[in-house]
């Protein structure tokens, strides 16, 4: 394991991760509404499609990256009709009168969920592929040892994003009471609903 490459794959899953967009609007929604663990799987979702989409930067997989950034029209139709479906959804739904058990049926559906999200944002992968180049990293120099150790890191620091912001959030969970949590639902659709349109629109 290269640990040179893993801080730098740790360092740039980080940055990936953090801004707001709908990935980080619904692992907070998850959380407040379902629990920790809920948002924590829906986090571990979106970073490994953010290893996905590593491994096509880290790997040099230019064949991959150009059909990808070919078809990001399709790509991204497809993920703000998702997203515009998860917005209404979200909006629409009444809050629980007490915690939900997080069964694994709920919990793969998340993971899926948001791992799907991730993979038909074009500006994920373009995105990557911005910060190899500003880093020097367009190339491993074909060392298949530092671009898994960089693939690695990604996924890493992307998970540890997630973990912060769920957790950071449930502390929050106890003191929300049906009508705040209501309105959380509602903004929480309509922003999410929001970047939909805006991929529509894009």
């Amino acid at each position: 394991m290269d640990i040179t490459f893993l801080l730098r794959g740790f360092v740039i899953g980080l940055s990936i991760a953090a801004p707001i967009g709908p990935i980080n609007v619904l692992c907070i929604r998850r959380t407040l509404a379902e629990g920790r663990l809920m948002g924590i799987v829906s986090g571990l979702g979106a970073a490994t499609g953010d290893a996905v989409y590593g491994c096509v930067a880290g790997f040099g997989l230019t064949l991959v990256s150009s059909i990808l950034i070919d078809q990001q029209a399709w790509l991204r139709f497809i993920g703000g009709l998702f997203l515009c479906y998860l917005g209404v959804k979200t909006f629409l739904a009444e809050p629980a009168k007490r915690a939900a058990l997080s069964k694994g049926n709920s919990l793969v559906d998340a993971y899926i969920s948001t791992f799907f999200l991730t993979l038909t944002n074009p500006m994920t992968i373009l995105s990557f592929v911005a910060v190899f180049a500003g880093l020097g990293l367009a190339s491993t120099g074909g060392n298949f040892m530092s671009a898994t150790s960089l693939v690695f890191g990604i996924f890493i620091g992307s998970s540890s994003w997630f973990l912060i912001l769920c957790g950071s959030v449930n502390l929050f969970r106890e003191k929300l009471s049906p009508p705040r949590m209501q309105w959380i639902n509602r903004i929480s659709g309509a922003i999410i609903t929001g970047f939909g349109l805006v991929a529509l629109l894009g």
